[in-house]
């Protein structure tokens, strides 16, 4: 019989064996949200070949995202008002409604609903991971585990691609969305069967004008750095209007927030020192990382000749590095309960490994790509579980689910920034260095080839060599920016307060909001 799992700070032992299963259950979630979008991407040319709409195809990956990242807060609210667990299981049973669609769509429009339904549920099962480790395990204790949740980001970026390849070439492209199925239907069991905590209900109601105001400033955000500079340009009618948006949601949120009683993201956690510096640095990170993932594998496409079929091996040294990092960092967290030191060194080394990045070119060599690529996801292997760890430990037990929430928001938010400010330095780079090597009419003519191996194969020796000089070009811009902002990153971690970290015993007091000192509710009752 398997032991149950209680949280920590109750009377209650907590099993190793338990914790184990228990985590088990929570990286196999955690896996389900990011390898989806690894294996669709794959998939993507079979399905728009099989139900058309090319126009829409981008809508499908945006539905996704939008959806994950309104959902995220709101899902770290119920959490904390109606009970993790119960929260928890309800994100997989969504998401897995919304694979199960996805599979059985009949046309793109289908397909971009039930898309949208699943990144519905893959919002809450990234927030619930967090906050359920946040529960189980004191904060001193919770970075031997880092090593796990960075194993999996790693097994999903570099698995995805393969296993969505193989999958939509041997049985079909609706398995890509199929697969999710047994995966989590094995998760619900487990969390079902071990997780038990305490019973509890909120009588206070959920703030629904918060949560609409934040959706509509998330999802304005979300699609001017989606849409900016590809579907429309930045200075058009259509962007500019939704940075209006934008703008005015965001301040009526936070107006709203100060009134509601339950406010669906209390304001008051910003007020500690740690919690908001982890926020900042959380933004970079993802601003970096996911920039990274984009457009080091088009590197080596293009520039150096490597097969788009195994893209993400091609992450290999990042993603080694970030996980190997990682988990030396959460064991020197649990031994000493000394962190301060790891946010500074992955701000450096994220500085050092983004300007490595911007200095390749068409003569660097995989082995020279491959150790800058190291360097920088030491970086990151220092930040990625740092920041959650900290922010995590920043605010009382009660407030745990939107503290991971909020982190894990403005580490989503970081990546769509990322990726559109890179994204559009580096179209206009290659535009313009196609333009200097054969002129405007020829570089146009060869547009349509961009990204493409199979095209760019084709090409003629003097117009491929002017591409990869231009994609060459265009990484140095997108990389220098990454640098540019990793120093910020550097600078606040200088700033973050050593707080103590609660442990296993006597918890230790968390960052109050005036920065002092407050009683962490390590009894407080959960519902199931």
């Amino acid at each position: 019989m398997v032991d149950t799992v209680k949280p920590a700070g109750t009377s209650e032992e907590v099993k190793p064996r338990s914790v184990r299963v228990v985590l088990m259950a929570l990286m196999i979630a955690m896996l389900l949200a990011m390898l989806d979008n690894m294996i669709i991407g794959t998939a993507m040319p079979t399905i728009v070949g099989e139900l058309g709409g090319l126009e829409h195809l981008s809508w499908v990956v945006t539905a996704y995202t939008l959806a994950t990242a309104a959902s995220t807060p709101i899902w770290g609210k119920i959490g904390d008002m109606y009970g993790r667990k119960g929260s928890f299981l309800t994100s997989i049973v969504i998401f897995l409604i919304g694979s199960a669609l996805s599979g059985m769509a009949q046309d793109m429009f289908q397909l971009i609903g039930f898309r949208a339904v699943q990144g519905l549920g893959a919002g809450g099962l990234m927030v619930g991971v967090m906050a359920i480790i946040g529960d189980l395990i004191p904060p001193r204790e919770r970075g031997k585990y880092q090593g796990m949740m960075a194993g999996v980001m790693a097994l999903a970026m570099i698995g995805g691609p393969l296993v969505g390849g193989t999958i939509t070439d041997h049985w079909g492209w609706r398995w890509s969305f199929y697969i999710n199925l047994p995966l989590g239907v094995v998760a619900l069991a487990m969390v079902t069967a071990v997780l038990h905590l305490p019973k509890k209900r909120s009588q206070g109601k959920i703030d629904y004008l918060g949560a609409a105001l934040l959706t509509v400033a998330i999802t304005s955000t979300v699609l001017v750095t989606t849409w900016g500079g590809n579907e429309y340009a930045w200075g058009s009618v259509e962007i500019l209007g939704l940075i209006a948006v934008g703008v005015l949601s965001t301040a009526a949120f936070l107006y709203a927030e100060t009134k509601a009683a339950e406010p669906v993201m209390p304001l008051h956690i910003f007020r500690s020192r740690n919690f908001t510096l982890m926020s900042v640095i959380g933004f970079l990170v993802g601003f970096a990382m996911f920039g990274g993932v984009l457009y080091l594998p088009l590197f080596q496409q293009s520039v150096q000749g490597a097969s788009a079929t195994n893209s993400g091996l091609l992450l290999l040294p990042m993603l080694l590095s970030m996980m190997v990092v990682s988990l030396i960092a959460g064991r020197v967290t649990t031994s000493s309960g000394k962190y301060k030191m790891f946010p500074i060194a992955g701000g450096a080394l994220m500085v050092v490994g983004m300007f490595l990045l911007a200095t390749m070119d068409t003569g660097t060599t995989r082995l020279v790509s491959g150790l800058y690529m190291a360097v920088l996801g030491a970086g990151l292997g220092f930040l990625m579980q740092i920041t959650m760890l900290v922010a995590q430990n920043s605010v009382e037990m009660k407030d745990m689910g939107v503290a991971s929430s909020s982190a894990t928001l403005f580490r989503t938010l970081g990546g769509s920034f990322g990726v559109a400010l890179m994204g559009s330095l580096f179209t206009a780079r290659v535009t313009d260095t196609m333009s200097e090597r054969l002129g405007p009419e020829a570089a146009d003519a060869a547009g349509s080839a961009q990204l493409d191996a199979a095209s760019l194969a084709k090409l003629p020796e003097a117009v491929r060599d002017a591409y990869q000089h231009a994609v060459a070009a265009g990484t140095h811009s997108a990389f220098l920016l990454g640098a540019a902002i990793a120093v910020l990153g550097f600078a606040a971690a200088w700033f973050v307060k050593e707080v103590p970290l609660r442990g296993a015993g006597p918890a230790a007091p968390a960052e109050s909001a005036g920065g002092g000192k407050a009683a962490p509710a390590a009894q407080e009752s959960l519902a199931h």
